[in-house]
């Protein structure tokens, strides 16, 4: 009886292995996890398609290529060309370099490359702000060869982000993934049109998470990647080992002005709420307090007798702003922003960022070795005007 079971079971296992050799070699994306995938509304009336969060601290499952994560990302990354008027300059040290012929005063046409992201499947498009920044004309270059003039619905130069609008249906929009699941280490790809080339794909890893006091962007939290990222590859996609798009790139860090693998993107945690704003309002309201921070550092602590290197120190208060409606006042250490505890600058500009205008804000300062209680009106933070050139 049991030779009998043991040769039923060898059977049936020499059958299982046989048809999973036959699966793996025929189709190999049956035995590929999936991730649920469903449409995210915004509140600006869009819909956007996004993974549904796993549980915190979970891993993206290894895989043997990244074909597939291209194959379904890439239809998604177009090039965005623009064109802006500049003036010429009538200075003479020109003429000694241009030569005595170049025309003086007037102005030409300068052109610009970069890539973009289609974000929902009715015509939005997300890029960097730099790309199309003064742009009298912008054109987009889909996947598909189709190139389609683009209309600027939105610009939010604190994180170098716009939105475009072509007027085209049922274009490959984008998955949006979560960066803030993002690991050091995990696998991203960068793809976009660097020096106009054509669409590329480059390889790397999340080298760090959470950058900031780069000096590049008002609001910095970049994913740092050295996946290879070059001119023209500002505003396309990064993506993770799935396809999905984590992160908008920004900028590199280079002294030759080519890749030498430190590149920046913008998490979508970022991208989407900025994309949503200004989709709705065409700029991006955030909230404003009016105040000079500057980071405790272990010595400012250590003079103040705080238990650790935390909060923000208020080097100054802008006159009738709503930190000096509410009795803030310059020496004062921010220690908390309705009880969430503040940890650095960069964190409490995130914090007062989300707040919204119109609304009281309970704040915890330190003021001569005693806590102190205000309550501020929110404000709106003023716009930033991009400079032209």
């Amino acid at each position: 009886m049991l030779r009998r079971l043991w040769l039923l079971f060898a059977q049936a296992t020499t059958v299982g292995l046989a048809l999973l050799f036959i699966v793996s070699t025929l189709k190999p994306d049956w035995l590929r996890a999936t991730v649920a995938v469903v449409p995210t509304p915004v509140s600006s009336g869009v819909s956007i398609q996004q993974v549904v969060a796993p549980p915190a601290g979970t891993s993206h499952d290894a895989v043997a290529s990244f074909g597939e994560a291209a194959r379904l990302a890439m239809p998604a990354v177009v090039s965005v060309y623009s064109t802006k008027e500049s003036r010429r300059s009538d200075d003479p040290v020109f003429e000694r370099f241009f030569g005595m012929d170049r025309p003086r005063g007037g102005s030409e046409r300068v052109a610009s490359l970069g890539s973009g992201v289609v974000a929902t499947r009715d015509g939005y498009v997300l890029t960097n702000n730099h790309v199309v920044q003064a742009a009298d004309e912008i054109a987009v270059a889909l996947a598909d060869g189709r190139k389609l003039t683009a209309q600027l619905i939105g610009s939010d130069p604190e994180t170098d982000l716009a939105v475009l609008r072509v007027a085209a249906d049922n274009l490959p929009a984008v998955t949006f993934g979560r960066s803030e699941n993002l690991a050091i280490g995990d696998v991203v790809l960068a793809i976009g049109n660097p020096f106009d080339v054509g669409q590329t794909v480059t390889m790397g890893i999340v080298s760090a998470l959470g950058r900031n006091n780069l000096g590049i962007n008002r609001y910095e939290n970049f994913i740092q990647t050295d996946a290879a990222i070059n001119q023209g590859n500002s505003g396309g996609a990064l993506v993770d080992a799935r396809g999905n798009l984590v992160g908008i790139n920004t900028a590199i860090y280079s002294r030759t002005g080519g890749s030498i693998g430190i590149g920046f993107a913008i998490p979508t945690s970022i991208v989407t709420d900025v994309l949503d704003q200004l989709i709705k309002n065409g700029k991006v309201v955030r909230g404003y307090f009016g105040i000079e921070p500057e980071d405790i550092t272990p010595e400012v602590a250590q003079a103040f007798k705080l238990p650790r290197a935390g909060g923000v120190f208020v080097r100054g208060v802008v006159r009738d702003d709503p930190a000096q409606r509410a009795g803030m006042e310059p020496g004062d250490i921010i220690l908390s922003i309705n009880e969430a505890r503040v940890q650095n600058t960069p964190g409490m500009l995130e914090q007062i960022a989300r707040l919204v205008p119109g609304a009281p804000a309970k704040v915890l300062v330190l003021r001569n070795a005693k806590e102190v209680g205000l309550t501020v009106t929110v404000g709106e933070r003023p716009s930033v005007q991009p400079e032209r050139r």
